[in-house]
Formats: C-alpha cells, structure tokens, sequence
C-alpha cells in the first residue's frame, strides 16, 4: 500500500475520458445537483444516486464515480442529509451503512469515496483534513475485515450485488490508503480463523499474506504475532530460511544430525499446534523421515500427545501409506488433520481403517476426478485419490472445521460434520458411493432417492468448489437429495423439516420438531409455549438433567447489525453448558466458519474466550432462544415447561419481536 499525496492545496485527479451512455449520465446527474438551488437539491439527488449505483457494478465504473468526488460536498450530493458534514461521521457506522436496504450503500459508498478524495488530496474540507480522512479510512478497514478480505456469510450470500459494490469499494480504499494501526485489528481477526480451525483455510492465508505488507511500526508485539503466522505458513525454522525453498530444504534435512532433524520436528509439530496451519516446508519434512520411516520424528513433526503417539504405534504401517499417498505440497493443510485423526483414535475403528484403504485404491468416475482436482494447480503431480483420502483425513480430524462456503447449503455441511463426529464409517460409505458411481442413496418414508435422478437443489447449479475436497463431492448430492425431500414435505401443514432432518441426517435427530410458524401465511403463533418447550428441554436449571447426548439441529433466525431480519439459518447444537463466567450458554456448529457476526441488539456470536472448543459458536441462552425458529426434541425427555420464570420469557420474547420479529405477525 502507498501512502496518500499530502499538500495543503488539493490537485484534482485527472479526468478518466467519458466511454459511454452511464458516466455521460452519471455527469448530467451530477451537473442537475450542482445547479439546483438549495431548496430542490434533494430532487436532483435521488438521481444522482441511481446512476451512481449503475457504474458501481464494475471497478471500472467505481474509479469513473470516485474521480468526480473532489465536486461532491461543494455540489451537494450531501446536502441537508446524515452524510453533509464528514467531520460528524462515526467510522463505526460504515459497515451498516453499506450493508443497509434501498439507497442507503449507494450513498454510503459516494460518501467513502468523498472521504478517499480529501484523504489523497485531491480536494479539501474546512473541518475535515487529510490525515483525519485518512485515520477514519483505516478505522473503516479494521471494522470491516470480512469486507476487505472477502469472508462469506448469511447475508452476503443472500446480497451477493450489495456485498459485491462494498467490497469493491475496500479495495480500492486498502490500495490508497496507509494501513498505520491496521496490523493489529488484522492480527486479530486472523487469532480468531485459526482459533475456529477451519478445514479451508484459504482466506487466512490470504490474510496472513495481506497482513506481511502492513506496515508494523515498533510494535514488537505485533511483529513476534505476525512472525508466528509468517513461520507456521512459510519458513518455519533458521534452517528452513537458510534453504530458501522447500526443494533446498529437504536437501538440508539430509546432512543434519538426529538430534537437530528432532528440533526441526519439534518446531514445525508446535507451530502447527499453535496456528492448526502447515506449509510446504512441513511437507517437505514429514516427506524426508517418511523415506526412512522414522516414527518417532514423525510424531513430533505432528506435536502428537501420548494418546495420539499409541495411536500412531498401533497402526503405524496404515498411516505411513496414508501419509505418503495425501502429503503434498499442494495440500499441506491437511497435516493438522492427521494430527487430529490420530488423536481421535480413529483407525482403531474398521470401518474407517478399511473406508480409507477402500477409498485410496477406489477407480474413481470421471466427474468426481474433475471435480476433486479443478482447484488444484496444474501439473501439481498429485492424484484424485490422494486428493479425496486427505480431505478424509482433514475432515475426520476436523469434523467442526467443515464451512458451506459461497454456498446456501449449511444443511449440507451441516450433515457431514455430524457424521464425522459420530458416524464416519457412514460417511466413508457415502463418499465412496459418490466417487465411484456419482450418485448417493437414501430413504424417504421408505422410497430410495438417487442424487443423480434428481435436479434442482436449493445451490441450483451455481455450486462454488472453493471447499475442502469431501464438501466439493458430497455436498452437490445432498443438496439435491435434501431439496427433493423438502419438496414432497412442503404440503403437509408443518415445518418439512420435521421429517426431513431424521430422513437426511439419521437416527441421531428426535422425530418431534416444534415450530412457532405458519408457514403458509407468515405468522408467529405460540411463541412463548415455544420458547418454554426449548428451555425444558435444553436448559440444564429446567430440562430435569436430559442432556444432549448428539447434536441438535436447529434453525435460527438471522438478522444484521441492525437486527433485521434476513433470512434462515440451519446449525447444530453441539452441547448446552456454564462457561468460566457461570453463565449458561448454547454452543453450536455453524456451516459458515465465521460465527463472530454482529446480529444486532447485543447478539454477537463468539468464537473463542467463553469456553468454546475449536469451531463452535456460542451464545447466552437467552440470545440464542431469541433467535430460534425451530428445534427437535424428544417427547420422553422434557422438563417443566411452566417451571421457566415468566421473566425470561417476556425478556426473550420481546427480544425477538422487537428484532426479527418485526418482519412477521403475531398472533
């Protein structure tokens, strides 16, 4: 990043030549607001506005918007609205500002763009100087990560043209402006992925790369954390530095002693542990003591404890040949997996000993072989079957780490999750079934369902790969399978869910669901018997010690930072307990791997400082009652419904109407 012209008089940025119909519009626009007497200004805006909005669909077109930003104060595109004086502007407020409904981006945007002019010097404010602008721009980055470096969630997916303008928008903010006191907030946005330990985690090193060409100032703080991402992610050792490439390295490896190989291992095996991230330097290790087959070094190279270590031993011949088959350069992050698998202890289940080795010999169909090597470089050297065995691995070991990506299919991810924490010989058996002969089975209400006699899907065809390999094969499928369930549900009077979810997910999901919807007229009806049943039956002071004993799947409401509606939400309750604090809370698996989200009104999801394990969620209860819709349960296990104080239930239920609730009516 450049820093910004500075000077006291403000040099206009050179005219980009008008290329057609929309800037010549755009100009006209701005010519009408220009000229308007005060008073009618606001009926020249509007347009403006519109054809604004028109040219923010493409960098070209922002850039055209953004050279005409030296006129917009003294025009008045701002005038006698929230946006007039940029002095009054609270960086805190962009992000929603952005995200907000009607023309509010669009004006959001021109106001940024303003701001970037008299930052870069290209015009001047009386009350709002360069470095001022250029302090509020980096506050406006530091708020707006996910902005910045592209993350997915709920309400991006659903506005994908919105999120797309605000995005655009950052980047071309990141390139011009100085990112003085921007290291930190990135350093800890990056604390927060790697504490969720996500499978992909290809947005965190594109952060951790972002984050190397932040200026760090003197910080010694600061650099020793962004070293420790630089080294899990890169060159993890003096040695490894002194190679210069993962090639030379494994040639160093060869000349040194045992006991410097062992420090070597050592390194590597904590900084993994520490981060849940690898490099091509770590392969290039575990592929020098593979040659050998030199265990124990092995076990430090994956930071193992004493259980992983057994585990190890027992099966030592089956995780060599799986090891030398999955390590790769192009897939070095699966080392933390195996890491975890072996943790899990889960070879010393048949079915996953034997689904591997099936799996890594398995003639693989045509589409899956495309679909499972499209991501990967060309020429990468590494077969579809390493490739779809180490997405096992990671997955197994990482049954919370699975993320739907830009997809709206958390059912999906949803469903692979579950079963690789509790069934991974089923999911063995499904992947199988999908590489091999591209399609997947199952009943519904005892009538087969075949993935590839079925169209549709809620993805409709529009299916991003940029997932972990088992997600990029099975997830497509069950989209499918899960679509067409819903569809011969969708007319019996209830939520679908209530025999879709055992039917999809398996015999973990009670087959009682309760709903405080009407589905067919958008109504909310009984919402506070509703809201007794959840506390009685998932509430340790009130469900009589019915603990959950598998995850739960639920559907929550998603609102913004405003806490408006947005749409639906499936995830998982994983468990309901009392963190360091004494306070109880839900904590839950949710598909998206971001579940820091600021959904209004204090309802801010954590991730990490309030007892979560890697890739859970959490919530107060009270929070996360107000955001649900629908929930299973077991009618032999509730509590006393009228035992929940009414308190609560008035608290959570206002709550709720006075946030998503204001989308729907009450009866």
């Amino acid at each position: 990043m450049s820093e910004t012209r500075k000077g006291k008089n403000p040099s206009p940025p050179d005219p980009i030549r008008v290329t057609g119909p929309q800037e010549q519009a755009l100009l006209d626009a701005l010519d009408a607001v220009e000229q308007a007497e005060a008073f009618v200004k606001a009926k020249y805006q509007t347009e403006f506005y519109r054809r604004a909005t028109d040219l923010f669909e493409n960098d070209e077109g922002l850039e055209f918007v953004r050279r005409q930003a030296h006129r917009f104060d003294s025009g008045g595109v701002f005038h006698t609205g929230p946006w007039e004086h940029p002095e009054r502007l609270l960086p805190e407020l962009v992000g929603g500002g952005l995200r907000a409904e009607g023309q509010y981006p669009s004006i959001e945007i021109l106001s940024e763009l303003r701001v970037l002019s008299i930052a870069a010097g290209e015009s001047d404010h009386p009350n709002f100087t360069a470095e001022q602008a250029q302090s509020f721009l980096r506050t406006v980055m530091g708020l707006n990560l996910d902005l910045l470096y592209g993350s997915e969630t709920e309400e991006s997916r659903l506005r994908p043209k919105v999120y797309a303008q605000a995005r655009r928008l950052m980047g071309m903010i990141e390139k011009e402006i100085s990112a003085e006191g921007l290291l930190e907030q990135v350093l800890d946005d990056i604390d927060a992925r790697v504490a969720q330990r996500p499978i992909d985690v290809s947005l965190t090193l594109k952060m951790i790369e972002q984050a190397n060409n932040i200026p760090a100032g003197s910080n010694p703080k600061l650099v020793a954390r962004l070293d420790r991402f630089l080294k899990a992610t890169g060159a993890p050792t003096p040695l490894a530095e002194k190679a210069g490439s993962p090639t030379n390295y494994r040639n160093l490896l060869a000349k040194i002693t045992p006991h410097e190989l062992e420090n070597e291992a050592k390194v590597v095996g904590k900084l993994m542990s520490l981060t849940g991230l690898s490099s091509e330097y770590h392969v290039a290790l575990l592929q020098h003591v593979l040659k050998n087959d030199e265990t124990d070094i092995i076990a430090k190279a994956l930071d193992l404890t004493e259980v992983g270590k057994a585990h190890l031993a027992q099966f030592r011949e089956q995780v060599l040949e799986l090891m030398r088959l999955t390590i790769h350069p192009a897939t070095s992050g699966i080392i933390y997996g195996f890491q975890q698998m072996l943790e899990r202890m889960l070879l010393s289940r048949p079915e996953v000993a034997d689904g591997l080795t099936k799996l890594s010999n398995l003639d693989l169909c045509t589409s899956a072989q495309q679909v499972i090597k499209k991501p990967l470089p060309r020429g990468s050297g590494i077969s579809a079957n390493a490739v779809i065995v180490g997405g096992v691995v990671a997955m197994l070991g990482q049954p919370l780490g699975v993320g739907q990506g830009n997809n709206p299919t958390c059912q999906g991810a949803r469903a692979l999750s579950l079963w690789s924490l509790h069934d991974p010989g089923y999911l063995l058996q499904l992947l199988t079934s999908a590489v091999r002969d591209d399609t997947v089975e199952f009943l519904f209400e005892g009538i087969p369902i075949f993935s590839r006699d079925i169209g549709g899907g809620v993805a409709e065809g529009k299916f991003d790969l940029k997932l972990d390999p088992v997600s990029r094969i099975l997830v497509p499928h069950l989209d499918r399978v899960y679509d067409e369930m819903m569809r011969r549900a969708a007319l019996r009077g209830e939520d679908p869910h209530k025999w879709v979810n055992p039917a999809l997910y398996g015999r973990w999901v009670p087959n009682s669901l309760i709903s405080p919807f009407n589905l067919i007229n958008q109504t909310v009806v009984g919402y506070e018997d509703f809201l007794r049943l959840f506390y009685a039956t998932h509430h340790p002071s009130y469900d009589e010690g019915h603990d959950l004993v598998y995850p739960n799947p639920v559907g929550l409401l998603i609102t913004n930072v405003h806490g408006r509606f947005l749409g639906y939400h499936a995830v998982s309750i994983q468990r309901v307990a009392e963190d360091d604090e004494g306070k109880i809370r839900v904590y839950f698996f949710n598909p998206n791997n971001e579940g820091r989200q600021n959904w209004g009104k204090g309802v801010e999801p954590s991730v990490v400082g309030h007892g979560e394990v890697p890739g859970e969620s959490s919530l107060p209860f009270d929070h996360f009652a107000a955001h649900l819709y629908a929930f299973h349960y077991n009618q032999r296990e509730v509590g006393d419904p009228d035992a929940v104080p009414k308190e609560i239930v008035t608290e959570v239920t206002t709550h709720a109407k006075e946030g998503w609730g204001e989308a729907f009516t009450w009866l």
